[in-house]
């Protein structure tokens, strides 16, 4: 049976692609020991999504592994061998403000534990494909410097600039800019991506994601902008908005959109592919556009304040440009536009936090 390996099986990405290439006929090999409620706490914590494709999925896998032990890595690539037709790789230290905290270990998951994913590749299954999700803090806070217009509720790219605007492509430079150590830590898994396949020949893909998305998202407040400010409206949580007076542009690619793109990579694979894959021209908002859709479909106002102080490194103004990507994959196509986006997430967001309220009650009712 054709076997895919998937790391941070049960976070956002991670577990679509167990969902999807499950349904594909895979034996799916999940790799995630819930690191992320170490980094955001329990309201960011993954185990939820691991029981529930544990329960659901007869052909899914789970082994609690941490991707910067190079034993355990080996000895599962070892055990599958040959029969490894796919390796997804979206475990990572995911914050830009995090990092901060504990630079090596930040530096250690992404970096570190890519390199251990990419040997383990190379010895036990090099036919496979090798896919890498990126970020576009690779590179770095370089799209500030476009000239960019100021709206009542986002900025956009200045009208007289035609070169990006379609979004901004590949041949921006990731040198001389401040990426944030996350970003730094994820550019250098990027380029020793590019280089399994560049020197070795390892069929390899990176994936330079803007915002990932979808009700899957255990959103907190460092990570997973779209799902925690859902959160934020229905609770009634405060929510800070920092910087640039809450007009930065973010797109939103949902999760389904992006695994599809990884199977058609897999389907047809090439060497040392880079990819800027996201919402684009098709998915994309500012924070203030974002509150104002999430108002109107929840019905509950988000109750946010506005900080002076932007996050270091942060990009005013982020689409991508996925021409390059539906150039060579033209049967790819997006599906899920923001509102559908909001909407998923918002119907999923209710259905957590009652199950959450059950378990309180429950909790209580047995400590009396």
């Amino acid at each position: 049976m054709k076997v895919a390996i998937i790391t941070g099986s049960a976070g956002l990405i991670g577990s679509e692609a167990v969902s999807f290439l499950q349904a594909k006929g895979f034996k799916v090999v999940g790799l995630d020991n819930d690191l992320r409620s170490y980094f955001f706490g329990a309201e960011g914590s993954t185990n939820w999504k691991k029981v529930e494709l544990e329960e659901k999925l007869k052909n899914y896998h789970h082994h609690s592994i941490d991707i910067r032990s190079e034993e355990s890595i080996n000895e599962i690539f070892q055990k599958y061998g040959e029969d490894i037709e796919v390796v997804i790789h979206t475990a990572a230290q995911p914050s830009h403000d995090w990092a901060a905290k504990e630079p090596l270990l930040d530096f250690h998951v992404n970096a570190t534990g890519t390199l251990h994913l990419l040997e383990a590749t190379r010895k036990f299954a090099p036919k496979s494909s090798f896919i890498f999700t990126s970020t576009n803090k690779v590179y770095g806070d370089r799209p500030n410097l476009l000239p960019l217009q100021e709206g009542d509720k986002r900025f956009e790219l200045a009208k007289d600039h035609h070169f990006f605007n379609y979004g901004i492509d590949e041949s921006m430079s990731i040198d001389q800019s401040k990426h944030s150590l996350f970003g730094v830590s994820k550019a250098s898994a990027d380029l020793m991506v590019q280089e399994y396949g560049r020197y070795f020949g390892l069929k390899t893909a990176i994936f330079r994601g803007g915002c990932l998305t979808g009700p899957a998202h255990s959103g907190a407040e460092l990570h997973g902008f779209l799902a925690y400010l859902v959160r934020c409206a229905l609770t009634g949580r405060p929510y800070t908005i920092f910087g640039y007076r809450g007009k930065q542009v973010r797109d939103n690619i949902h999760s389904n959109d992006l695994v599809s793109a990884f199977y058609e990579f897999y389907e047809n694979p090439k060497s040392a592919a880079v990819y800027n894959i996201g919402g684009g021209r098709f998915s994309n908002c500012s924070i203030l556009e974002a509150i104002e859709i999430i108002d109107h479909l929840a019905g509950k106002k988000v109750n946010f304040t506005l900080s002076d102080q932007e996050r270091s490194g942060d990009h005013i103004w982020w689409v991508s440009d996925t021409r390059k990507f539906q150039r060579d994959y033209p049967n790819w196509k997006q599906v899920y536009d923001i509102k559908t986006i909001l909407n998923e997430i918002i119907l999923s967001t209710e259905e957590r936090l009652k199950k959450e309220s059950t378990k309180v009650k429950s909790n209580l009712r047995m400590n009396l």
